[in-house]
């Protein structure tokens, strides 16, 4: 395997999974006080998903669907990681049982709103580290959608 390949199929996807594990197991700490290695894992599994939501050229989604479709992932991560640690597993990480409209104690909606407003911080660093690191596209943003190159109007 060449060198460019190797960096872009594997350290990339590592260096930003590992980058969203520690950003989102520290901010657990900073406002829980305490965190979970589960957490480090679904932080960087969210993180590289949403920032391929907006890597293929054929597929632009805006600004507004990237922060609803990084909700919806967030959520199911989260979702997947509490039936396994919590109810499988028994290891009691967190329950939102208390919390109103929640599934098992694993999500909750006050808590999806909580990521919709985190996700441009999540959409914004996942580019950014793709374009300086790796040399990935310059990002462009659009907040409802692309107007046409020659016209000027909503495309």
């Amino acid at each position: 395997m060449n060198r460019h390949l190797f960096i872009i199929k594997i350290l990339r996807p590592l260096f930003i999974i590992c980058t969203g594990g520690m950003v989102y197991y520290n901010i657990e700490i900073l406002f829980r006080g305490y965190s979970h290695i589960s957490m480090f894992l679904c932080g960087g599994l969210s993180f590289y998903t949403i920032g391929i939501l907006n890597e293929r050229p054929d597929i632009q989604p805006s600004f507004l669907t990237q922060m609803i479709l990084g909700t919806l992932i967030i959520t199911v991560y989260e979702f997947m990681t509490g039936l396994v640690v919590n109810l499988i597993l028994h290891l009691q990480v967190w329950d939102y049982s208390d919390m109103p409209f929640n599934l098992k104690g694993q999500v909750c909606l006050p808590f999806m709103f909580v990521w919709f407003f985190l996700t441009p911080l999540c959409i914004v660093t996942d580019d950014l580290i793709r374009y300086t690191l790796f040399h990935g596209k310059k990002p462009a943003y659009f907040y409802l959608w692309k107007k046409h190159p020659k016209t000027g109007r909503p495309s």
